[in-house]
Parts: structure tokens; sequence; C-alpha cells
């Protein structure tokens, strides 16, 4: 069978993408309320609160990203896949911040900690999925973000698979400050029109 070259096959992967987005964002943004309608049943944990500004901001950005998709000319089911996979990593990051229920924990802190392997695990596999979608969008467009975005990459990739092992508080806060502040300077810096 010959791959799909009809724009309405980019159509219904956005519509796919939306909505595994749209669920991301509503997961963080349900989570960030919670603090705000119940200030007393948890304590708020900053690293927490941190990653979860940190993926709002990967998440909007990702969709931005995203339209770039529309230059793809020929579509496969693989290729078809892989990009909901990747969205998928994003909504499992913010459900991995938010919990149904920390019941079983004496809050956020301990929760987030007692599950940093997989946050951390799912969050390096992100940063190598954004290394293959970018290539997927062709090796120009992957050229043109310069010696930059692959040495950034497999920086935090490598700092995502210390950070699994790693229980030191401050070691935490500060992956998460500089993970906010580089990934903000990205956006500021790829501020460029896609249309």
């Amino acid at each position: 069978m010959e791959p799909a070259s009809s724009p309405l096959i980019f159509l219904h992967l956005r519509v796919v993408i939306g909505i595994v987005v749209g669920l991301s964002i509503t997961r963080l943004l349900s989570g960030l309320a919670s603090f705000i309608q119940h200030p007393h049943s948890t304590r708020v944990f900053p690293t927490q609160l941190g990653w979860a500004l940190t993926l709002l901001l990967m998440v909007v950005h990702f969709w931005w990203w995203e339209f770039r998709l529309a230059g793809i000319s020929h579509w496969n089911f693989q290729l078809y896949f892989f990009v909901v996979f990747y969205a998928v990593l994003f909504f499992l990051l913010c459900a991995l911040l938010f919990p149904d229920s920390t019941d079983d924990y004496s809050g956020y802190e301990s929760y987030f900690f007692s599950r940093r392997r997989w946050f951390f695990g799912i969050l390096a596999l992100n940063f190598g999925a954004d290394m293959v979608d970018t290539l997927v969008k062709g090796i120009e467009h992957f050229e043109a973000l310069g010696l930059e975005y692959p040495i950034r990459t497999t920086m935090l990739i490598l700092l995502c698979l210390i950070a699994m092992s790693v229980g030191n508080r401050r070691f935490h806060a500060a992956f998460m400050i500089f993970t906010f502040f580089y990934q903000l300077s990205w956006v500021v810096r790829d501020l460029d029109p896609i249309g």
C-alpha cells in the first residue's frame, strides 16, 4: 500500500494530537488549580510545581512545532503512530505530576520522589522522541537548528538519567530551574512564524 499524501491525513493527525495535547494541558491546569481550590489539603512541592510549568511550556511549544509536519508529503502508519506516541509521552508526564490521589503518600514531595524513575525515564524518552521528530521534518530542518540542538538534547537526556537515581532535593530543584529557563530561552529564540 502506498503512503498517503492527502492534506486530509495531516488534518486527521492534528485532530488526534490536539486531543492528547488538550488532555495534557487539562491535567496540568487541573492539578495547578487544585492548589488554589484546596490550599490546606496538600502542601505544595515547589519542584513539582516548577516541572508543571515547564511541561506546560513544553506542551504548548510542541503543539506549535508540530504544525511543521504539514510539510511532510507522504504519510504512513509508522510515522502517524510515532507522532501520536510522542504526544502521549507528554500526557504521561502530566499524569505523573498530578496523580488521581496521593493518599498513599505524605504529600506531593514524597509522591514525586517515589515516581522519579518513571517521570525522568519518560522525560528522557520524550527528549529522544523530539530528536526523531525533528529528523522526520527533514534533514535541512534538523541542520537549521545548529549544533546546539543535538548537544542540548543529549545533555537533557543525560540529566534525566541522573535524576532517575539521585534523590537529592537541591539537584532536582536545580535541574527543574535549568530546564525551565533553557526551554523558555529556546522558545523565545524560536519566535519565527510557522506559516
